[in-house]
């Protein structure tokens, strides 16, 4: 693939950690958290109750990774991955008390809440839904006028804007995309990507290049600041080492955006 653009001169590297609720778990946070250099800690929605919220944030301190609050519907059972018609207001509240827990955990740990990265359906319905992305972004003003992590081309994006917000624009080493530049659904196969060559492929067209292929082989420009690697993928440790590896070696100088 020829080079378009010179290496990003830096690059966050992100993933969705703190996603276990009482004696479950999911992933593997502590080994995860020596990869990545920002970690969405999920807090309440979709997984994350407060032992979660706590170890999460103690040990990304410890490492001096950042954190952001990895809102989500109130959907535990369905883990934040489906579409609830939630009314504004009540999204709103949801924002605050969710990233609110965290930001006290995070406080009680040493450490703070950087930034704001919604979960699985939210993220997705915020890059179209109006009402739903200013809900989201009044609980972000409400909150200490804390950053927004969203997808290019979002609505949110410039609702957050208009607001005064910070936007971390992200994009996802591990999942395919749509030739509009969205997520391709997790019901359709090959939605997550789980080989390594693929991972690190798509990692580095991203950040050296500022673009990325799409399902149906098209390229699509994607510029971002963050990266995304999910912490619930199979082999998701691994693929974050050889990943954090090629993407250095390529140049591309890995820190917290936020």
């Amino acid at each position: 693939m020829p080079s378009h653009a010179s290496p990003a001169l830096s690059l966050d590297l992100n993933a969705d950690l703190g996603e276990g609720w009482g004696d479950w778990s999911m992933g593997d946070d502590a080994a995860m958290l020596d990869v990545v250099t920002t970690a969405n800690v999920a807090c309440g929605g979709h997984a994350g109750d407060g032992g979660t919220m706590r170890a999460a944030c103690r040990a990304a301190a410890a490492r001096g990774v950042a954190i952001t609050a990895h809102v989500a519907y109130p959907d535990l059972q369905g883990f934040g991955r489906r579409f609830v018609d939630i009314a504004p207001s009540d999204l709103t509240d949801q924002v605050v008390v969710q990233a609110g827990a965290l930001q006290a955990m995070a406080r009680a740990e040493g450490t703070a809440v950087r930034g704001v990265k919604p979960h699985g359906a939210l993220y997705n319905t915020l890059a179209h839904h109006e009402a739903q992305a200013g809900a989201v972004v009044r609980a972000l003003t409400e909150l200490g006028d804390l950053p927004l992590v969203a997808a290019p081309g979002a609505v949110a994006v410039g609702v957050a804007e208009e607001a005064g917000l910070e936007v971390v624009l992200e994009g996802f080493a591990d999942r395919a995309y749509l030739p509009d530049g969205t997520l391709t659904p997790r019901r359709v196969p090959g939605a997550v990507l789980t080989e390594a060559s693929a991972v690190t492929a798509q990692a580095l067209a991203i950040a050296t290049e500022q673009r990325v292929r799409t399902a149906d082989g098209e390229w699509i420009p994607l510029p971002v600041r963050s990266l995304c690697l999910h912490g619930d993928t199979p082999g998701a440790v691994s693929l974050a080492r050889t990943v954090r590896a090629a993407l250095e070696d390529a140049g591309v100088r890995l820190q917290a955006v936020l």
